[in-house]
Formats: C-alpha cells, sequence, structure tokens
C-alpha cells in the first residue's frame, strides 16, 4: 500500500538537560505535529535555536524524541531507523565529508557505504557532478564554500534516496552559489524527490513547496509561500530618515504603532489600523525633527509574517 506522505510527526518533543545543577531542561521542540508530502520541497524556516536541527536529526534517526513519533516513507523512526537511514540523503550544516579524501575518493566512498557505485546512479547526480569534476583530484578541505556545498549534496545522493533532508545548506555561502543551489534542488524536485530542507534566511521561503515557520521549538504557521504571507492584515510601511537610530526609537513610540523593525536600508512599520496615513506618519516624524523622510506603504514579506507572529507568541 502507499504512503500518503514521505514525512508525518505526531507530537514530537525534546528536551535538553542543562550542565548547571538545578537548572530545567531546555524545551528544543515543544509538541510538533506536521505532514509533508511525497514530491515536495518543504522548508522549515526560522532562527537558531528555534529547533531546526533537533527536529532534522531526529527524523534522520540520530536523535531519539523525549516523547511522540514520527514515520518516514511509510517507516518508524524507532523501529524501522535501519531501513529509513537507507532511505534518506542527509547533509547537515557543517561540512560533514571526510576533508583530507579527494573529490572523487568521498563520493566513491559515499557510493561503497550504500552498496552502490557512481556510475549506477551518475544520471542523478550528473548536473550537480559536472560542476565540481574539473577539481575531483583536490582534497575535500581545500574546496571553496560553493564547491563543498556540491559534493556533499552529490554525497547525500548517490544511493538515490526518496527524501534529501537539507539542514541549513546554504549557511555562509555566497549568494551566487545560494541561487545554483535551489535550482538545484528544482531540477531534483522534478524527479519525484522530497527534499527537506532548514534554513535561516526569510528569502528562500519564496522557494519552497510550503513552509513552517519556527521559534522556540513551535511551528508558528505552515502554508505555501503565499499562504503565509496572506495571513498577514495590518498595513504596513516602509520608512527611511537621515537618522535611522531615532527614527526606530520615535517609530516604537508612535500611539498607533503595532510594531516596527528594521529591514535593511528601511523600518518596517505596522500600524494597529488602516485609519493612519502616510501623511500623519511624515507629521508625527516632522515634529520629532527627522530630516530626509521616505513612508511608503508596502507588500509585507514572509519575515514581516514571521516577525508579527513571533510578537503574537510572546
Amino acid at each position: 500500500m502507499a504512503t500518503q506522505y514521505s514525512v508525518s510527526a505526531q507530537n514530537l518533543v525534546k528536551r535538553y538537560q542543562q550542565e548547571e545543577k538545578g537548572k530545567p531542561p531546555v524545551l528544543a521542540l515543544d509538541n510538533l505535529s506536521f505532514a509533508i508530502e511525497k514530491g515536495e520541497i518543504f522548508g522549515f524556516l526560522g532562527p537558531d535555536g528555534a529547533g531546526k536541527t533537533s527536529l532534522f536529526r531526529i527524523l534522520t534517526t540520530l536523535l531519539l524524541p523525549d516523547e511522540g513519533t514520527a514515520q518516514v516513507e511509510g517507516l518508524d523512526i524507532v523501529n524501522d531507523f535501519a531501513k529509513i537511514r537507507e532511505s534518506i540523503g542527509y547533509m547537515p550544516g557543517k561540512f560533514a565529508l571526510y576533508q583530507d579524501l579527494t573529490v572523487g575518493e568521498n563520493l566513491n566512498l559515499f557510493a561503497s557505504i550504500f552498496k552502490t557505485s557512481v556510475e549506477k546512479n551518475y544520471d542523478l547526480i550528473k548536473d550537480i557532478y559536472e560542476q565540481i569534476a574539473p577539481f575531483k583530484k583536490r582534497r575535500a578541505g581545500k574546496l571553496s564554500g560553493g564547491m563543498k556545498q556540491k559534493l556533499g549534496l552529490s554525497c547525500a545522493l548517490i544511493h538515490r534516496p526518496k527524501l534529501l533532508v537539507l539542514d541549513e545548506p546554504t549557511t555562509g555561502v555566497d549568494a551566487v552559489s545560494r541561487k545554483e543551489f535551489w535550482e538545484m534542488l528544482k531540477k531534483l524536485r522534478e524527479s519525484g524527490l522530497t527534499i527537506l530542507v532548514s534554513t535561516p534566511y526569510m528569502d528562500e521561503a519564496a522557494q519552497c513547496d510550503r513552509v513552517a515557520l519556527m521559534q522556540e521549538g513551535k511551528i508558528l504557521s505552515m502554508d505555501t509561500p503565499d499562504g503565509v504571507v496572506q495571513q498577514f492584515s495590518k498595513p504596513i510601511w516602509a520608512i527611511k530618515t537621515a537618522n535611522m537610530f531615532e527614527a526606530l526609537k520615535d517609530l516604537r513610540s508612535y500611539p498607533f504603532t503595532h510594531s516596527c523593525f528594521a529591514f535593511g536600508e528601511s523600518h518596517h512599520l505596522v500600524l494597529k489600523n488602516e485609519k493612519t496615513d502616510a501623511k500623519a506618519i511624515h507629521a508625527y516624524l516632522l515634529s520629532k525633527e527627522h530630516e530626509g523622510l521616505s513612508v511608503e506603504r508596502i507588500k509585507p514579506g514572509i519575515e514581516d509574517t514571521f516577525m508579527d507572529l513571533m510578537l503574537h507568541e510572546s
């Protein structure tokens, strides 16, 4: 009987005991439940400490949950851990290949571990491996960040897994390599592969079919990227002034402010209602002696939604 979901979890809980005596355990995962369909790119988004890595270690059978259960390709993460390891490709956040082995040696080693060969599954990694093939005799530790990323992905795919799990694969990688990496993932999805990816970069959410926004071990929202953004219903403005530091303090003191956060070159001001307009904001900032003002109504992004959900939870 075909499995409906590639991954599903029910009420996962994970706690870590702190080293200091008498301190309560840290709750890394707080009653997580979700289901991921076959053949989709599913992203877990959130800052460091949100619980993404703990979750991925549980799903890849490297860590046991304290409570709850999960299934990967219809297999139980505790009772069927050996079979699960054969059916997944895992790329941890830190480069985990053998630094002293060459590109070719790493790839052959991982193929042999899964009792296969590079030649047998070359069609799956061809587009990726061709980019690192000129460096196949170079030691892995001497590769650039982008090349290490491609080698890690090749090794994770060499046994033709059903599920690919990527824990913050683009952290510390340049913008061009990040773009190339996501293009590779979309091509892999076309082959029917399910891809689970965690990232602290909110701009990568748009590359996923669905996302879960995580904070302090909880899922704040789970939907398509557009669906998540549509949850944001308050008016939002992008504000620029000559003195951005003072402007942030003043905007947070504005009586009609719901929230205000720095976003790149502007502050995103979220208002409590629709009645406050650009003229009112402009007049308020002028009263605080701000110069070089720019006040523009904008559409919210996924990061705006995330920040708003965080405020709602706190």
